[in-house]
């Protein structure tokens, strides 16, 4: 897949979540096959530049090229100078965000609220596309809610204004994460634009992806949520694609591995008392399904200092171990007897 001069290794794309992508993440998920990682979003108002959020969400130190930073905001002019001012640190593709259904989002009438207001949606992605030397990309939903469905016409409106690729979530702003991705939609948006569309939402198997890729006619998938605590998807579906063959999950041994090593890349990116309370989300997503990870998950969010948070996941881990060990043993004493 290419955007602009930039040829993607494949298809699978991570979908940009606040609080979720950042570069440890990232990271991590192109490491396990995803072609593209799109950063948190970036505030266009030049006034939080310099705080220490916006600092740490657009560090891409040692990041896997090419970097996508998303923007977010609702005045074309001020949309026009993040663009400017991250590409000069270090942005090879933009994305706007148009997708958002945070409250706090849509109440400064960013994110999906934008699509309330198809002019202004016109107005802001010609000024990001005048304003970049480098791709621009958006990100959208289907519409602001049921009545008011108008993908097919931002996406005209994105095609006319210069933009580079369409990643389309498949709900209203007003559904949220509810309900069941609208693919008929994207199958339509794709089949009325020359863009390459990628198609978002309700994708966490291989199967899944492959479904939805032949339905839509997307030109890639988008994954969000079923990455988290999960960054060996994006091998196993490629792997799927590729051979239509299912890859076996990940042993606990590796879970471990993996954890261990994102732990460590969090306390190292957001300093150790930060990213002890960081990484608690990561260790509930990546324990979510494991025997005993319930009390366990609830004891993490007890603990303050990083060793002890990597002692508890060792000594979890070393647990599971040792149960699965005992079950081979009972398994072969049974088949001996």
């Amino acid at each position: 897949m290419q955007i602009g001069a930039h040829l993607l290794r494949n298809n699978l794309l991570v979908a940009p979540m606040a609080g979720v992508t950042d570069r440890p993440f990232r990271q991590l998920c192109k490491k396990f096959g995803a072609g593209l990682a799109i950063s948190e979003m970036v505030a266009s108002n030049s006034l939080l530049w310099g705080s220490e959020k916006t600092r740490r969400r657009a560090n891409h130190d040692g990041e896997v090229e090419p970097i996508a930073v998303q923007i977010a905001g609702a005045d074309p002019q001020m949309m026009a100078n993040a663009a400017r001012y991250n590409v000069d640190a270090g942005a090879q593709i933009i994305d706007i965000n148009m997708g958002c259904p945070a409250k706090k989002v849509c109440n400064a009438m960013a994110g999906s609220a934008l699509l309330r207001d198809e002019s202004l949606v016109g107005r802001i992605l010609e000024a990001v596309v005048n304003a970049s030397k480098v791709p621009v990309t958006l990100k959208f939903r289907t519409g602001w809610d049921t009545l008011s469905k108008n993908a097919l016409t931002v996406a005209h409106i994105a095609e006319e204004s210069g933009i580079r690729m369409l990643s389309l979530h498949g709900r209203t702003r007003a559904c949220g994460f509810s309900g069941h991705a609208e693919y008929d939609t994207i199958r339509a948006v794709k089949r009325a634009t020359r863009v390459p569309v990628v198609a978002n939402g309700d994708i966490s198997t291989p199967e899944e992806a492959k479904q939805v890729l032949e339905y839509t006619g997307a030109d890639g998938i988008m994954i969000g949520r079923a990455a988290q605590g999960r960054p060996w998807i994006f091998r196993e579906i490629e792997h799927y694609l590729a051979t239509g063959g299912k890859l076996p999950p990940p042993l606990v041994e590796e879970i471990h591995q993996v954890l261990i090593a994102h732990l460590q890349d969090l306390y190292g990116f957001y300093g150790k008392e930060r990213g002890v309370k960081v990484a608690r989300k990561h260790i509930s997503w990546y324990t979510k399904g494991l025997a005993g990870s319930a009390s366990f998950r609830h004891r993490m969010n007890q603990i303050e200092q990083c060793e002890e948070q990597l002692a508890a996941v060792d000594g979890f881990f070393k647990q599971m171990t040792q149960q699965s060990m005992h079950l081979q043993y009972l398994e072969f004493e049974e088949a001996a007897a």
